[in-house]
């Protein structure tokens, strides 16, 4: 929320975002969307689509009609010509609105961005307002809950800021029954595609997991709303800044699922995330790959909102605490050591020290998942 406000006060005539977001695929957002833009259409707001994916729904093409659509670019990618947004010409263009669908979607190599949320920006910094659309599996945050529910690693992610950033974010909702109906019905994917689809990402279990997500999501975005409708109203809230949350980081690739998970309690009780690395002495021969791999995992914390903090100390566990108790740390989560038993023995468990250190800290200790069968 306060990320928000700052880019408010300084925005000037950016435009404003909208997110439809979506439990899961087929949900109808883009339908949703492509109504309002008719409605803004209709209005006498001048709308154009910036990019749309139909997946082949005819009912979605249909709605598209007497929509204007700003020409796509061409980009040439391996021998194929790959379809992409054309960002400058919306911009170009300088319309009310624009519709820009599916805006986790990975820009073909040679785009201006990676990620079509970045184009976003650019078009709402441009100020243009954009109504766009996602699904909640694709929040970065909840990428591990979400392969591990599903067995699926979602590799088109955006970063959480995007959805809280939003001007307004509106949840396109469907019960799992209802879903799985219309993709028997062939609504969604063609009968070939929707028997897979169903006996796999589209189980009822997933959807009734992806919904509960997607809701939590939703209140968390109402929470914001409201606060910020009370500062701004000069209203006294009952909301505590509370005690920050703090992640041990380190090259390990688990230090990813320990920094999601840190984000999801740092966002719940609504206060700042801290990724710590402890530098130690031998930590200056580390291989090149390690170097890379943390350098890695910092930038992930980065790109959720933690703040990266960096000591230098040959006691990991009493670095970690003073580094607590320094920025006011609540909460600490720390993987669990993946060192055998003598070598605990001999020179000490970090974990082992650290819960015998934190007498007035919570240590979350979250074991490393199996990744074997992914």
């Amino acid at each position: 929320m306060l990320d928000r406000v700052r880019r408010e006060a300084g925005a000037g005539a950016r435009g404003r975002h909208r997110i439809y977001l979506g439990i899961a695929p087929g949900v109808g957002k883009t339908y949703t969307a492509l109504e309002e833009l008719h409605r803004r259409k209709a209005r006498g707001t001048d709308v154009v689509i910036g990019f749309l994916e139909t997946h082949g729904r005819p009912h979605t093409a249909e709605l598209a009609e007497g929509l204007e659509v700003v020409r796509r670019k061409q980009i040439p990618y391996k021998g194929v010509t790959v379809e992409e947004m054309d960002t400058d010409a919306v911009v170009r263009r300088k319309p009310a609105v624009a519709l820009v669908d599916e805006i986790a979607h990975t820009n073909a190599p040679g785009s201006v961005h990676e990620k079509r949320w970045q184009d976003v920006q650019d078009i709402l910094n441009a100020g243009v307002t954009v109504i766009s659309t996602v699904n909640i599996q694709h929040l970065e945050s909840l990428a591990d809950i979400v392969e591990n529910i599903t067995g699926v690693h979602v590799r088109e992610r955006i970063p959480d800021r995007v959805i809280d950033e939003a001007d307004e974010v509106e949840l396109v909702d469907m019960s799992p029954h209802a879903l799985r109906q219309r993709m028997r019905h062939g609504n969604i994917y063609p009968p070939e595609r929707a028997e897979r689809a169903l006996d796999a990402f589209f189980r009822e279990g997933n959807l009734m997991a992806l919904r509960e997500m997607a809701l939590r999501k939703m209140a968390q975005v109402c929470e914001l709303d409201l606060e910020e409708y009370m500062q701004q109203q000069g209203i006294d809230a009952a909301w505590s800044a509370g005690e920050r949350v703090m992640v041990c980081v380190d090259d390990q690739r688990h230090a990813q699922d320990l920094i999601r998970r840190g984000w999801r309690m740092a966002n719940r009780y609504r206060t700042d995330l801290l990724a710590v690395f402890v530098e130690t002495p031998g930590w200056g021969s580390a291989t090149p790959e390690r170097k890379r791999a943390l350098e890695e995992n910092v930038r992930f914390a980065e790109d959720l909102g933690a703040e990266p903090v960096r000591v230098q100390a040959s006691d990991v566990a009493k670095a970690l605490m003073q580094v607590a108790h320094e920025k006011n740390v609540g909460s600490i989560i720390i993987g669990h050591s993946r060192h055998g038993r003598l070598h605990e023995l001999l020179r000490g468990s970090i974990v082992q020290n650290l819960l015998r250190l934190a007498s007035d800290v919570d240590v979350h200790v979250v074991a490393e998942r199996d990744r074997s069968n992914r």
